[in-house]
């Protein structure tokens, strides 16, 4: 009769690899996010507006002013990052999901943005007066590019909260896996009932506090 693979061994890899895409979760969501709310905040394009009595004058824009959805996509994920702990079962997935697609549309509307000209015309027509106004000389940085590279991270924090997320611990004892040291040291030692919040933790478990203790082994 062949012997099944030692349950340690699978429980402890188990737990690894919760541990490992745990931690690259939280590193790859919140640098993410740092990354989306900094670039957001820089120059992003510029360009020549031609003023009277002024002459020409250089015009900047920064990411806020020409879109503001990557920051506030990269405030959701921090958001859904901490959530996602509190939360179990479908509704983890629900919050891995949403910072998945936070992540997307970060990057969407960076790369989108990048070539948009409608925050320096808007600021020409009104330093001149003029609605018509527009501006020339158009020049882009990198930051939008940049602001889509952290909008990518995000979206692999999502994608790891996806797939490894039913391995992660929940927020506070409560939710730990039944089996667990902790689960099977509370299986072994009944409530007393002389103690009334043993008694409450006892039935917060779903256990039964009347119950005898069962004997291992």
């Amino acid at each position: 009769m062949t012997a099944a693979p030692p349950a340690p061994q699978t429980s402890s890899a188990a737990r690894g690899t919760g541990r490992r895409s745990l931690a690259a979760a939280l590193l790859l969501g919140a640098l993410g996010s740092t990354v989306v709310l900094i670039a957001s905040g820089q120059t992003w394009r510029s360009g020549t507006a031609t003023v009277a009595g002024i002459g020409a004058k250089t015009l900047e824009a920064d990411g806020q002013a020409v879109t503001g959805v990557p920051a506030a996509l990269a405030i959701v994920a921090l958001a859904a990052l901490v959530a996602v702990f509190a939360v179990r079962r479908a509704g983890r997935v629900l919050v891995s999901a949403l910072l998945a697609l936070s992540g997307a549309g970060a990057v969407a509307a960076s790369l989108l943005g990048a070539g948009d000209r409608a925050a320096l015309d808007e600021q020409a027509a009104k330093l001149s007066g003029d609605a018509a106004a527009t501006v020339s000389g158009l020049t882009q940085t990198g930051w939008p590019y940049v602001t889509a590279f952290g909008g990518l991270l995000i979206l692999a924090a999502g994608l790891l909260a996806l797939r490894f997320g039913g391995k992660w611990p929940g927020m506070g004892g409560r939710y730990e896996r039944e089996g667990g040291p902790r689960g099977r040291t509370a299986a072994r030692r009944p409530a007393d009932p002389e103690r009334p919040e043993e008694l409450w933790k006892a039935l917060d478990r779903g256990e039964d506090p009347t119950a005898a203790p069962t004997r291992e082994g």
